[in-house]
């Protein structure tokens, strides 16, 4: 019972989340996974190795399928997550963890660059707890 109440709340933590907030999760997460593919390489843990960068593959495939190809800048970050997806299809082939350095170094750079993004969108919003003041006009 408590195993269906801990993935229900997950799955609702998730689908309520913001959509920076969900982005920089996906970041995050492979991040994670190619930090831990590095670790099992040195640890010859070859299995290991290959799914956490397959995770990490599937998180950048996630990333370029939600892309809204109507704004312009899609067009780039598509071809710089299709660039990092084929380095980890070499990295996962020939288990370098050179090349998982490398997307490691791209993505953690536009993950910075998305938390900058929505730090900046955040400050320039009125926060929702703002109530208007309430103007008296009888004096």
């Amino acid at each position: 019972m408590n195993a269906q109440v801990y993935d229900q709340y997950r799955k609702t933590s998730v689908e309520t989340l913001s959509p920076a907030k969900l982005l920089l999760m996906l970041y995050d997460g492979a991040l994670n996974f190619l930090s831990n593919a590095k670790k099992a390489i040195e640890e010859k843990d070859i299995p290991r190795a290959h799914s956490q960068i397959v995770r990490a593959q599937d998180i950048v495939v996630e990333l370029m399928a939600t892309l809204n190809m109507d704004i312009p800048l899609s067009n780039q970050l598509y071809a710089l997550y299709d660039y990092i997806h084929r380095r980890l299809v070499e990295a996962n082939i020939k288990k370098d963890p050179a090349i998982i350095d490398e997307a490691s170094h791209f993505l953690r750079e536009l993950r910075d660059a998305f938390a900058q993004a929505a730090r900046e969108a955040g400050r320039s919003r009125i926060p929702n707890n703002t109530e208007a003041k309430k103007l008296n006009i009888m004096g």
